[in-house]
């Protein structure tokens, strides 16, 4: 069995009632959130049978805006454990010394940090320029279809419900965007130019008659709500092309001009909201320097292993060309099932204890038009909908497993699944909010590349060319570091750089060092850009988010010497839930 922390032992354990005045804040904020955004809804499994979708215009937003208002008066209110006074939490290391109620504790610290960033952003205009091609509206109603059940007809009517409501959701985006172009808040047109290509991609699929019909082809379902079904995935089809015309003729002649970096200022607010901390830019391109440069040495010891006297990325091209590859998105698929499974087998019982629901995770191929990077999508509260992992083929139809099996890793298993699996089923114990909305891109990213790392320290990185696959991706992610910080801030390029010394960063310096130490092809690095220009400071999370793991991990080894147990401290970390980088590293000390 895992060691839970000290301060982790409830009220209720000691025959008390638990005190969690915070906790119930931020679980009303989701409640009251969810009736404002029926997609949140649907994916936490809250509100079986909804068919709305979100208002995404102006008065959406401020709806949103005014609830989080609300909730951080009522948080000002609430008393935690071990605060000196409403609403505000001890410091970690205090509070944990104290022994008080560390679950209180945290949701505090988290709920009132997160509202406080997105109302900061949005004071700033941001979601009326959210125009990203990973990120945002745009990329949130589409997905919350195949999240939906599919067993009935009555499931299939919801489905046709919902999808007539498409057109709604996008009117809304369009009128947040002509809102903010009125403001001259714009998004870049290199963002606009994709994004409307995107929306084009999805039109012509399954025939060109869209995604969305292609979606509920398979449907077995009477004459009538088969033909509900096609008017409403035709009307949802015409309001995406709709869209898409509309960013490329009338908003990017707007947006021509617009520069591709945010400034300083707007990028200190988006490194906020995506990691949780005040960071400065300046320090953490240095760090990121260093960790590129360390890795580059790293990459070419081990691209001898795999074909000596080459550079690192002549032995990534080897590898596409000469190893073990895998041919057909329904083989693939399979495959990377396979690896999740087995490696829940050996992990359940060493190096984890999961739950029951846990067990489970499936492999899916992403739908046409997503962006290239892999993702995963969390399991409802009941589990009822499992955790997913989601491979883009782009068009491919063979895939060399040399480059995908750290990144399964991290998709699935020990990464987003793991932990995000278990905030799921703990949601009930820290809260909803903890294990949700809350969550911190450097919290959840950090740890998924942590779970690429434990994965080579345990030896799982042996088949040819896995540990080269390994150390690319952790290449990628230092070089998000430094070019994300550079293209935003303007910065110069070190004058140890082999590509471009000395001169500025631009999206297309950024595109040529990418491909200049990457075995990426070349369509995936520009999908990388741009979701780094339209969502700055995100990029940065996963190598800052891995530094804060690994420093507490260490931390807590070294004071709990001999005693330290990877598996206790593994599953106690896992069971805090989210928490941004100001609080991660210490809390994960103290286990």
């Amino acid at each position: 069995m895992w060691r839970m922390p000290t301060d982790q032992f409830s009220p209720e354990q000691a025959g008390q009632p638990e005190q969690r005045p915070v906790r119930d804040v931020a679980d009303g904020y989701v409640l009251a959130l969810a009736d404002l955004d029926p997609i949140l809804a649907t994916m936490l499994g809250l509100h079986p049978g909804e068919h709305r979708l979100p208002d995404y215009s102006p008065d959406g937003q401020a709806a949103a805006d005014a609830l989080a208002r609300t909730a951080l008066a009522e948080l000002a209110a609430a008393r935690p454990a071990g605060s000196a006074a409403p609403g505000i939490p001890a410091a970690p290391a205090a509070a944990a010394a104290n022994g008080d109620g560390g679950d209180e504790r945290r949701c505090a610290r988290l709920l009132r940090e997160r509202l406080e960033a997105g109302l900061a952003r949005s004071a700033e205009g941001e979601p009326l320029r959210s125009l990203s091609n990973i990120f945002g509206p745009v990329h949130s109603v589409r997905p919350v279809f195949p999240a939906m059940p599919t067993a009935t007809a009555d499931d299939w009517a919801v489905i046709a419900r919902r999808m007539a409501e498409v057109p709604a959701a996008l009117a809304g985006i369009q009128a947040s965007l002509a809102e903010g172009a009125r403001r001259g808040l714009l998004a870049a047109p290199r963002q606009v130019r994709t994004v409307a290509g995107q929306l084009q991609e999805w039109s012509a699929s399954e025939a060109g008659r869209g995604w969305f019909a292609g979606f509920a082809r398979h449907a077995d379902v009477p004459a009538p709500l088969r033909a509900e079904l096609d008017r409403a995935a035709a009307a949802a089809m015409a309001a995406y092309d709709g869209l898409a015309r509309w960013l490329a003729g009338e908003y990017l002649a707007q947006a021509e001009g617009t520069p591709d970096g945010v400034g300083e200022e707007r990028y200190r607010l988006g490194a906020r909201y995506w990691t949780g901390a005040n960071l400065d830019p300046a320090d953490e391109y240095a760090w990121g320097w260093q960790q590129f440069l360390e890795l580059r040495e790293e990459m070419h010891d081990e691209a001898q292993r795999v074909l000596r006297g080459s550079t690192a990325l002549e032995a990534m091209r080897y590898l596409d060309r000469q190893s073990e590859a895998v041919h057909g998105t329904e083989e693939i698929r399979r495959r990377l099932q396979k690896l999740m499974d087995d490696v829940i087998a050996d992990l359940q019982g060493t190096h984890f204890d999961l739950a029951g629901p846990l067990l489970a995770v499936e492999a899916r191929i992403a739908p046409p038009g997503s962006a290239a990077a892999p993702y995963y999508t969390a399991p409802s509260k009941d589990f009822s909908r499992p955790g997913r992992t989601w491979l883009p083929t782009l068009g491919q139809t063979s895939f060399p497993l040399w480059n995908l099996i750290s990144v399964w890793y991290h998709e699935g298993v020990p990464g987003h699944h793991m932990q995000l699996a278990q905030w799921r089923y703990l949601s009930d114990r820290l809260s909803l909010y903890q294990t949700s909305v809350g969550g911190v891109s450097a919290c959840s990213e950090g740890w998924a590349l942590y779970a690429e790392r434990l994965m080579d320290e345990l030896g799982y990185l042996s088949a040819p060319g896995a540990r080269l696959g390994y150390l690319d991706a952790q290449m990628m992610r230092a070089v998000r570091v430094v070019v994300d910080i550079g293209m935003h801030l303007g910065l110069e390029i070190p004058g140890d750089s082999p590509v471009a010394p000395g001169r500025t960063w631009t999206a297309a310096l950024a595109r040529e060092f990418f491909a200049a130490h990457s075995g990426r092809d070349i369509e995936f690095i520009d999908s990388e850009i741009i979701r780094y220009l339209s969502a700055p400071g995100q990029a940065i999370s996963y190598k800052l988010g891995e530094r804060a793991w690994l420093a507490g991990r260490d931390a807590a080894r070294k004071a709990r010497g001999d005693s330290f147990r990877l598996k206790d401290w593994h599953m106690a970390a896992l069971s805090l839930g989210s928490l941004g980088l100001d609080d991660l590293a210490d809390e994960l000390a103290q286990l």
